[in-house]
């Protein structure tokens, strides 16, 4: 019976929920417990499951927040507001 790597704790960072920054905090804390050389092999690989579910978080956060900065546009008025997706966007 010893599966304890699969039961990372009662806590799973891959909450769609979770806000950016409560993600890359949690990202670092993690990296700074894994460059301390104090960790055994299982809880290094705990952690490091754990930072891959965490830098994907922060990457899809990224990208949303791009996607909207991108799509922010100035009216005649010079009033910054969201452009409406457009449907097609491979045009280029």
């Amino acid at each position: 019976m010893p599966t304890p790597s699969k039961s990372a704790g009662p806590t799973n960072p891959a909450k769609a929920g979770l806000p950016f920054e409560e993600a890359l905090q949690k990202l670092e804390t993690i990296v700074d417990a894994m460059e301390s050389g104090e960790l055994p092999l299982e809880s290094l690989l705990a952690r490091y499951e754990e930072g891959v579910k965490l830098s994907k978080i922060c990457q899809e956060k990224l990208a949303e927040a791009e996607l909207k900065i991108q799509q922010l546009e100035k009216t005649d008025g010079g009033e910054i507001r969201l452009k409406p997706l457009a449907p097609d966007l491979s045009e280029d």
